[in-house]
């Protein structure tokens, strides 16, 4: 791996872990499906949650080999969604003013956008970084 290419940080993704019975941590790594059954499951009744704390390493690995470094930073990107995410913070962050401002004042377009940036935030933050 490029040094320079540390998309994804494993303190950040500690940090999410602690939220893992939400899946938050596999959703930043780029794992979307298993980051759903995570949330749906509470982390697979908890058992899954405690394995990940040993599986971040290679999550963060392949993260980024995955994803492309640039002038968006996937782990700030991240930070704002989950903790402001209903707030469109991190929408703005991204140039995304319009629908930022959007997600402000219907709460994440009540909560659907938020579950859809879930999924795609990763792809957005790379199409940004490849294209900017």
């Amino acid at each position: 791996m490029n040094p320079s290419n540390d998309t994804h940080l494993k303190t950040i993704g500690y940090i999410l872990w602690i939220f893992g019975f939400t899946g938050s941590h596999r959703f930043y790594y780029g794992k979307p499906i298993t980051g759903t059954i995570w949330f749906f499951t509470l982390g697979l009744l908890g058992i899954g949650w405690l394995i990940d704390l040993f599986l971040i390493p290679a999550m963060d690995r392949k993260a980024d080999f995955k994803f492309n470094a640039g002038r968006i930073d996937y782990s700030l990107a991240w930070g704002l969604l989950t903790f402001l995410g209903l707030l469109g913070i991190h929408r703005m962050y991204l140039g995304k003013w319009f629908t930022g401002i959007i997600y402000l004042l219907t709460g994440g377009v009540f909560g659907l956008g938020y579950l859809y940036d879930l999924w795609t935030l990763n792809d957005q933050v790379t199409v940004i970084n490849r294209d900017g």
